[in-house]
Order: C-alpha cells, then sequence, then structure tokens
C-alpha cells in the first residue's frame, strides 16, 4: 500500500506542474495577442492620422497664380481702361475672371483728336502708367492688351476712314512703347458692342452655366447707351425676322440665338444735336431750348458742333456761334425729343424707329453706362425697381428747377449737369417710343453700373471672346471634386483598416481556443 501511494506522488507532481506549463505558455500567448492588437491597433491610429494630414496640406491654400488682361475702351465722348484678372490653371470656368481696378483717361474720346492724332495716344499715358505700376513687371510681356474703338471712332471713319486708320495707328504706337502683349486696336461694329456687353453682364451673373437643378438660367437683355450709338441686345421668344440683326453663339454647350442692333447717332451726345437742329435761330443767334433747366446760358461753335455725320448740312445759320438758352419746359422737351426719331411703319410685323425690325422685348434687362448715370443722379438706381410714373416725376421735376438752384445743389460738371434734363427725357422716349417699354414691363429694366465688382459694359465680353475664355461646349469635369476624392479615400482606408483588426482579432481568437483545447 505504501508502495503505491509513494509511486503516485511523483505522478501527481508532474501533472501539476504541467498544467502550471500550459497554463503559463497561454498566458504568454495572450500577451502576445494583446501586443499584437495594441500594435495594430497603433498602426491603424497612425495610418488614420498620416491620411488626415495628408488631406489637411493637399487641400491648404496655397499662393494662386493669377493671369492678367488689359482692355482699354476708346468711347465716343471718352476713354477708360480696365485691368482683369483670373486664375492661371480654370480659364475655361465661368464666373472667375474679374476686374482688377479701372482708370479714366483725361480729356475727350479719341476720335476728339482727329487734328492732331500724336495727341490720342498721349492721352492715354498715365492710365497705361497706373497699369504698368500695378501689375507684376514680370508678366508685362504676356499680358494681352486690346483697345477698341466705339460708335465715335465709327463716325469719324463714315467722315474720314484714312484719317481714321492714321488715328488708331498713331495710338497703336504709342501703346507700343510699353511692354504689354499689345493685340491690336480696331474699331468695333454695332453688333459687335452690343453682343460682347451682352457676354459681359449674363458671364458676370453666372447665366451660362446650369443651376443646381440642371437648368439654365434665363439670360438678362443689355441696354447700352453710349455718346455717339444705342444699344439692345436680347433672345427675343420668336424666330428673328431680320438676318442683319441676328447673331449666334454656343457658349458652355448652349445655343443662344440672339437679336442686337446699333443705333449710330442716338447716343445721348449726338441726340442732343439732333435736337438742337430742330430748334429755330432767333435774329441775335440765340436757341431757346426746353431740354435745358430755365436760366442757363452757354455759347457753341457752329462748325465745331455740327461737324457731325448724324448733323452735317441740318443747321443753316449765318451765325458762327450760337447761345443755347435753357427755358426748361418738358411738355416741349418731350414733344422735341420724340421728333428725333422717325416712326412711320416700317416693312417688318414690329419695329423700334427709322424702319429697324424689332421683335418685342422679353425678359429682364441690364441698363447700364448713360443709362445707369442717368438714373442714378435722379435717384432712381436704389430701393428695387421704380414704376415709369415715378420716372417720369422725377425727370419732371429736375427740370422744373431753375438753373441756379441746380446748380449750387449739386457739385457736378456743368457739362454733365446742364444736360440731365434732356438726358432724362431722352432716356424716357427711347426707352418708351423707341423699344416699346410700357407701364406693365418697365421694372424688368434694372439699371447697374458694375456686377461683382466689374463694370458692366462690352470690355470684359470683348476680352473674354478674343482670349478663348469662353468655351463653345461645356468642359469635361470629373466625377469627384479633389476634395471629394480626398474624403472618399479617407473613408475607404478607415473601412479596410476596420476591416483588417476584426479579421486579424477573429483569426488570433479561433488561434487562441484550437491552442487552449490542445
Amino acid at each position: 500500500m505504501e508502495g503505491r501511494t509513494d509511486t503516485k506522488k511523483p505522478l501527481e507532481l508532474e501533472s501539476g506542474t504541467d498544467a502550471e506549463m500550459i497554463e503559463a505558455q497561454e498566458e504568454i500567448k495572450q500577451k502576445k495577442c494583446r501586443h499584437l492588437i495594441t500594435t495594430i491597433i497603433i498602426f491603424v491610429v497612425i495610418g488614420v492620422l498620416i491620411l488626415v494630414t495628408i488631406a489637411v496640406i493637399q487641400n491648404k491654400s496655397l499662393p494662386q497664380k493669377l493671369k492678367y488682361g488689359i482692355v482699354i475702351d476708346a468711347g465716343s465722348s471718352h476713354t477708360a481702361l480696365y485691368i482683369y484678372q483670373w486664375p492661371a490653371e480654370k480659364m475655361n470656368d465661368t464666373g472667375l475672371v474679374e476686374q482688377m481696378s479701372s482708370c479714366e483717361v483725361k480729356g475727350p474720346g479719341i476720335s476728339s483728336y482727329w487734328m492732331d492724332v500724336q495727341k490720342a495716344g498721349l492721352s492715354l499715358k498715365e492710365c497705361l502708367n497706373d497699369a504698368k505700376g500695378k501689375l507684376p513687371e514680370n508678366q508685362h510681356n504676356e499680358t494681352p492688351l486690346y483697345l477698341g474703338a466705339t460708335a465715335g471712332m465709327r463716325l469719324l471713319r463714315l467722315q474720314n476712314q484714312p484719317l481714321s486708320e492714321r488715328l488708331l495707328s498713331s495710338v497703336g504706337e504709342f501703346i507700343k512703347t510699353y511692354a504689354f502683349n499689345f493685340q491690336g486696336a480696331r474699331i468695333l461694329t454695332g453688333q459687335d458692342e452690343g453682343a460682347f456687353g451682352w457676354i459681359t453682364i449674363n458671364y458676370l451673373m453666372g447665366n451660362f452655366l446650369q443651376d443646381s437643378a440642371g437648368e439654365n438660367p434665363q439670360t438678362l437683355g443689355a441696354l447700352d447707351l453710349g455718346g455717339a450709338s444705342t444699344q439692345i441686345t436680347f433672345i427675343p421668344d420668336r424666330k428673328i425676322e431680320s438676318e442683319e440683326s441676328s447673331l449666334h453663339f454656343r457658349l458652355y454647350g448652349k445655343s443662344y440665338n440672339m437679336y442686337t442692333h446699333s443705333y449710330l447717332c442716338y447716343g445721348q451726345d449726338q441726340a442732343l444735336k439732333l435736337l438742337l437742329k430742330q430748334l429755330n435761330v432767333t435774329d441775335n443767334g440765340t436757341i431757346l431750348n426746353p431740354c435745358f433747366n430755365n436760366g442757363y446760358s452757354k455759347s457753341i461753335n457752329v462748325t465745331a458742333f455740327f461737324n457731325s455725320p448724324c448733323t452735317a448740312g441740318h443747321h443753316s445759320t449765318s451765325h458762327r456761334t450760337l447761345t443755347l438758352s435753357g427755358t426748361g419746359n418738358s411738355v416741349q422737351c418731350r414733344s422735341y425729343v420724340k421728333n428725333i426719331f422717325n416712326f412711320t411703319p416700317c416693312d417688318w410685323s414690329t419695329c423700334s424707329f427709322n424702319g429697324v425690325y424689332l421683335p418685342q422685348v422679353k425678359g429682364e434687362f441690364a441698363a447700364f453706362s448713360a443709362f445707369y448715370f442717368v438714373m442714378n443722379f435722379l435717384n432712381l438706381t436704389n430701393g428695387g425697381p421704380h414704376d415709369l410714373d415715378k420716372v417720369k416725376k422725377a425727370v419732371d421735376e429736375f427740370c422744373s428747377r431753375p438753373w441756379f438752384e441746380v446748380n449750387n445743389l449739386f457739385s457736378i460738371d456743368e457739362q454733365y449737369l446742364s444736360e440731365y434734363c434732356f438726358s432724362g427725357h431722352y432716356i424716357l422716349s427711347l426707352l418708351q417710343n423707341g423699344y416699346n417699354f410700357t407701364s406693365a414691363n418697365w421694372k424688368t429694366i434694372k439699371f447697374m453700373r458694375k456686377i461683382k465688382g466689374s463694370a458692366a459694359g462690352w470690355t470684359l465680353g470683348y476680352m473674354l471672346n478674343l482670349t478663348n475664355m469662353i468655351p463653345a461646349e461645356l468642359p469635361y469635369t470629373r466625377p469627384l471634386t479633389h476634395t471629394s476624392y480626398l474624403t472618399v479615400m479617407i473613408i475607404f482606408s478607415l473601412f479596410v483598416f476596420i476591416l483588417l483588426l476584426v479579421g486579424c482579432l477573429i483569426f488570433r481568437k479561433k488561434l487562441c481556443r484550437e491552442q487552449t483545447k490542445i
């Protein structure tokens, strides 16, 4: 009995020792498993941090490389220089080109220098120097500069084409003394002026690209009033009957059949001359003008004032100088202004004046240039659209004021101030009687000077066209933006890491169980 007992004890000790060894080994394995899991978690966290860091660095705002363009608007009564800028890597996107600055050239329009063409270029010196100082010097030679001359030069070309060519050539030679990439000076047609103004307005408003619902916004019509011409441009809701007033554009994948017409001699300066030629001259050389404030008076040189294709040969008088004397009579002024236009029946279904085809105006319109300046002076551009009766009342009230009161009340150049009465009545007659706006649709006209910081006018549309920055078709776009792509990659990476982690845990747990059974 004792022998058996003695022989069993070593077996029990051996069995206990094996169990302890197995338990110790199991504990070591579990520690290794925990260490492995901890290591995996650390790598997952590090991986996530790396991905987030990459995303943050990738989307960090970097210094933007900008490109520039310059357009000189050589109008009939004044000249202005505009500088535009846009991100170099996004030339074909809409709404990215913006006006950086502008400069008003001192003195009259370049066509006024026909007697001394060298002075036309010199008049631009101050504004060209201003542009030279504002743009990075290392980009001067790659900055395109365009000069577009409008109705003032169109009139000079009608009078003397060789002279108009010499004047433009002289201006061009002066501009070439600067380091800018001069692209030439040209005289725009009336259609160009109207179409580029329409492009500018709708480009700045973002009307060429589809909205969030996939629809193309309605475009705005364009109403432009300069010193020697006026333009109306819009998309009518019917077929355009006159081919000479029709233009076709394809922009960002959409076709536009545009009506546009420019009325030479119907800018506000030339229209005033058309008005004065109707008025009688007294024996002492005085013209009583109902469209100037009562008490206003100034002398004009007959030859210089009427030396225009719009009025040449119309005013016969033996006087070399005439005195314009204002009477401030709105009733008479409206009558004389209306007589500037010829409203005899035309050969088209609908017309404006002088036998020119004009489809029925449709949609909303942006009225800029002199349209805006006159209405702004009359305080009719703030507080939303004003009805037609209020506009008429404002014009009549201003015209009824005596000149001494007006001159004391407003600190404005006398030439402009003296003509606001006429300009107000002229704009009303042009829009109502000429373009057929009525009380019902008057509020569709929005008088504006700038859109999102850029001047309303033809210059931006002109540059966009010449630099091919408006594509005919919509540019190809990636399925995801860069930011969306990074976001998807981060989420996907996290998902993969989590799957790996779960897989490792399941595998280790199963392995541990099998080893425990063994």
